[in-house]
């Protein structure tokens, strides 16, 4: 535990309201990028010397951001401001960083630690966004006027609405403040459209110039990138002008925001944009994600490169076999003997068993129907694309947390969305069938649909499938009840344009659908880790 210590008149932090700054980076694989976030440093030590100025990483780079709270202490520092070098509030901001500071204030209780606002949408960003343009718009020979050019505004893209919308809101600032024809707004990766696709919009627009602007930070693979897409649009449309602005860079401008937002964090008025928040309200689309809890997603890379530079030759982590609790392992041994099994498929094993487990019946199998290469297809989907979705919350809390978490699947359920509910009540149909009618929507082909509660929900499906052209990876169909459960199956399994997992009659229920799934999981992971059960 360090103590609060004296400091002497000589030292940078012997001030009554100085305090030590951490810069917080992302860290990057790409030197240039690294490089350039460095001289940033180097250019707020000038600009703010009366603070003690540590710099560390989140990802990749060393040092890491708690070997940079630890040399700022080490220079005097009694209170620390932690400032999040990035220009949106996004997960790094939300989740990764906040996560540091907290280790960091029960490895140090003597210290105060302040967590700073992302840099955000400040006036000397769009100033800074300006000279960037007007410098690209003075290497061209041509006279253009600006209602005559299109601004594309490429940003990073996350999987937060809130920071992706912030960058659309720049575009639009930017094109009225500048008099653009138009902006067109794409991100680099994650969000939509991206950066080849908005670049191919843009040209279709008609203008005589395109502006690239990069909203980054700093230099690295993604710029590149950017930059490179304009190259390859501009060998196609030699006829149309494109000029590619710098990214922002180490800049009085930057350095000054982040010594602003580290004495704002000091003085209690690090503002965030907590109002459009999804982790605080609900958000259309990411209901389910208030309230998610802080967790760090960074951990795996921290200081990677410093701690071995063959990154590139590292072997992959190991997989390791399902191990069953012994009650569980003895119930399956006892299932192993309890019938003859020689009939069935060995792929088809696992499933099945499963399904004998959850319904205490040898015979639940004798009617389960398994399309030609179900089982394998789901499996491969679920190591693919690493998303299931079902029509309850039921089948959702019925898979098994642990084996979701090491195949890094994703579940999704919007029986209970406000969308869900708006879109039965002026549709006429039950939620379950506008769950499904939102997955295909909101997901396209790449999933496993799992059913185990409501046949309006296979019907849905079957409708999809068959009228929309809808692919599921594979459909688990498997409702329990009277009404319509008996038609729903016997419509799926006339599906033929997909693989699918069904019964016949009227047992069935979310724990069978559930089973299935984690029957599907354990061969999965299995498979990962080479191991072959007896």
């Amino acid at each position: 535990m360090t103590q609060a210590r004296s400091v002497s008149a000589d030292s940078p932090a012997s001030s009554a309201n100085s305090f030590g700054i951490v810069i917080a980076g992302h860290g990057s694989r790409d030197p240039d990028a690294v490089q350039e976030f460095e001289r940033l440093v180097a250019l707020i030590r000038a600009r703010a010397p009366q603070h003690v100025i540590s710099h560390g990483y989140l990802e990749f780079s060393s040092p890491t951001i708690s070997e940079a709270v630890s040399a700022n202490l080490a220079l005097g520092s009694t209170q620390i401001a932690v400032v999040p070098a990035v220009l949106l509030a996004a997960r790094h901001a939300k989740n990764d960083m906040p996560a540091e500071v907290l280790t960091m204030a029960r490895d140090y209780p003597a210290i105060d630690f302040h967590f700073g606002a992302p840099m955000n949408l400040h006036p000397q960003l769009l100033q800074l966004a300006q000279e960037r343009i007007i410098a690209a718009e003075a290497t061209s020979a041509q006279t253009i006027r600006r209602a005559d050019t299109c601004l594309v505004l490429v940003g990073r893209g996350t999987t937060d609405p809130d920071a992706n919308s912030e960058v659309s809101k720049l575009a639009r600032m930017l094109e009225e403040g500048m008099g653009f024809g138009s902006a067109v707004v794409c991100y680099s990766g994650t969000a939509k459209p991206l950066v080849a696709d908005g670049l191919r919009a843009a040209a279709q627009l008609g203008f005589a110039r395109i502006v690239v602007l990069p909203f980054f930070l700093f230099d690295g693979v993604l710029v590149k990138r950017i930059y490179a897409a304009a190259d390859d649009l501009q060998q196609s449309e030699p006829d149309l002008e494109i000029l590619k602005a710098g990214y922002l860079g180490a800049h009085e401008h930057v350095a000054d925001v982040i010594i602003e937002r580290a004495r704002e964090a000091v003085a209690g008025r690090a503002d965030m944009n907590c109002s459009l928040c999804k982790y605080r309200v609900q958000i259309v689309g990411f209901e389910e994600q208030v309230g998610e809890p802080q967790r760090a997603h960074h951990l795996p890379v921290r200081g990677l490169l410093g701690k071995n530079t063959q990154v590139v030759d590292s072997p992959p982590p190991v997989a390791m076999p399902y191990v069953p609790h012994p009650i569980e392992a003895e119930s399956f041994r006892i299932i192993a003997a309890g019938r003859d099994w020689s009939q069935f498929p060995v792929a088809h094993l696992t499933v099945l068993q499963r399904l004998v487990h959850t319904s205490g019946d040898f015979n639940a199998v004798d009617d389960i129907f398994l399309s030609p290469g179900a089982v394998e297809t789901g499996i491969r989907a679920l190591l693919r694309c690493k998303q299931i979705v079902t029509d309850v919350t039921m089948v959702q809390t019925g898979l098994k947390r642990a084996l979701l978490e090491q195949l890094g699947i994703e579940t999704w359920c919007g029986v209970h969305d406000r969308e869900t509910h708006l879109m039965s009540a002026a549709q006429g149909i039950t939620r379950s069938a506008a769950g499904m009618r939102r997955a295909f929507e909101k997901f396209g082909n790449d999933i496993v649909l799992a059913i185990g509660d409501a046949p309006t929900a296979i019907m849905e499906v079957t409708r999809l499938i068959r009228e929309h052209g809808w692919r599921p990876q594979l459909v688990i169909g498997l409702p329990v009840g009277f009404v319509g459960t008996r038609e729903s199956k016997d419509d799926l399994r006339r599906c033929l344009q997909v693989p699918r997992i069904t019964n016949s009659g009227t047992r069935g229920g979310s724990p069978w659908a559930a089973s299935v799934v984690n029957g599907l999981m354990i061969d999965a992971q299995n498979q990962l880790a080479g191991y072959v059960p007896d």
